[in-house]
């Protein structure tokens, strides 16, 4: 696998990488309110507006355009899992997933339906890989 992702990597122009930025860090918590708490009151983040309106996110900003979400997922281990990711936007992901799949490098919806795109609330379209130490990477196109 850590082949692949070098291949993966190398195969893209630093071209590529130039289109890309830092969108969010998400970090699963096992309770949103002592969480929050912490990040506003102890940190001292900004709350910003997040989509989703269902009490299990909240958004901060980090500067740069990046977000902090942060994500109560209480029945779900704290170990690798995919509440816990990186996530990159890319200025042109449909060439992004034309070089995934040229090199037959796996990627899935937030959903784990393996080669599919998730359109979030937001309509924003985002797929999910895993780096070498099985990390959760989302790679979306809000560039």
């Amino acid at each position: 696998m850590k082949t692949l992702f070098t291949v993966l990597l190398l195969s893209i122009s630093m071209s590529t990488f130039a289109q890309i930025k830092v969108n969010h860090i998400a970090v699963h918590v096992s309770d949103l309110e002592e969480s929050m708490n912490f990040y506003q009151n102890i940190v001292g983040l900004e709350e910003i507006e997040e989509p989703f309106k269902d009490g299990l996110h909240v958004w901060y900003n980090i500067g740069g355009g990046a977000a902090l979400h942060i994500i109560e997922a209480p029945n779900i281990p704290t170990q690798i899992s995919k509440v816990n990711h990186l996530c990159f936007s890319m200025k042109d992901m449909d060439a992004f997933i034309k070089t995934l799949e040229n090199t037959d490098y796996p990627f899935e919806s937030w959903l784990g339906e393996k080669g599919k795109v998730t359109i979030r609330v937001d309509g924003i379209r985002q797929i999910y890989i895993q780096d070498p130490d099985g990390m959760w990477l989302e790679i979306n196109d809000d560039y």
